[in-house]
């Protein structure tokens, strides 16, 4: 049964600067059921990347309420909000954020070891993920030593180890050539649809935008429109 990842409700997001006060985020309103693939899309400063934040739990919102898996976000401590996002939560960044003097197989195993697992536990799930992303053969390499494609997928593989509710990509094809880009889409694509795996994505590229089945689009720190991509309606 599927069930809400995401339930956001009057969400708001304000900053101050001196005694200037910027909106960046307004009367935000969206769900996420287990098993989509969203995108987000807006132009700069539209506050989609300030969006991804709260999803993320890197922040809270000003005001209104985030249910993340059930948990409410804005109740939470700093510590609980670390918790939640090791637990429920897998990371993909532009820029790999791969530690250049660890094999790709001991990059993905970072996030196993905050949660306290065994190495034989660590190895085991690393080499699935690996396995799963097509990088079997790769998991001894360090991230010097692999072309842009294959780093990306290791941040992939990564965030896939714990097995989490969401997998949240920032950008995820902007430090690649629009083919290799196209490769890391597919893989989301199949992750998506063969492994059920929820996905939000912040994009500024219409193309990669429609590999998800929903694309809400953002102006002004609003949203002006949610809709199903032809993947969906043809899915």
């Amino acid at each position: 049964m599927k069930m809400d990842i995401i339930n956001m409700t009057d969400i708001s997001k304000l900053y101050k600067t001196g005694i200037i006060q910027v909106e960046a985020l307004k009367n935000i309103n969206f769900k996420v059921v287990s098993g989509e693939f969203v995108s987000i899309m807006g132009p700069s400063g539209s506050g989609k990347s300030t969006l991804l934040n709260l999803i993320g739990c890197l922040d809270k919102p000003s005001g209104g309420s985030y249910e993340l898996s059930g948990h409410k976000v804005e109740k939470l401590t700093d510590s609980k909000m670390s918790e939640i996002r090791n637990e429920f939560l897998g990371f993909v960044f532009q820029n790999f954020h791969l530690l250049p003097n660890m094999t790709a197989q001991k990059n993905v195993e970072i996030p196993l070891v905050y949660r306290g697992l065994s190495a034989k536990a660590r190895k085991e799930l690393s080499e699935k993920s690996l396995e799963l992303v097509g990088l079997k053969d790769r998991m001894h390499h360090l991230p010097n030593q692999l072309s842009g494609g294959q780093q990306q997928r290791v941040a992939i593989a990564r965030a896939l180890a714990g097995s989490p509710a969401l997998i949240l990509a920032d950008e995820p094809t902007g430090a690649l050539d629009s083919k290799t880009g196209g490769k890391i889409m597919e893989l989301f694509t199949e992750l998506n649809e063969n492994n059920k795996i929820t996905i939000v994505q912040v994009t500024h590229e219409e193309e990669i935008a429609a590999y998800g089945g929903r694309i809400l689009r953002l102006v002004d720190g609003e949203i002006v429109s949610d809709m199903e991509t032809n993947r969906r309606k043809n899915g």
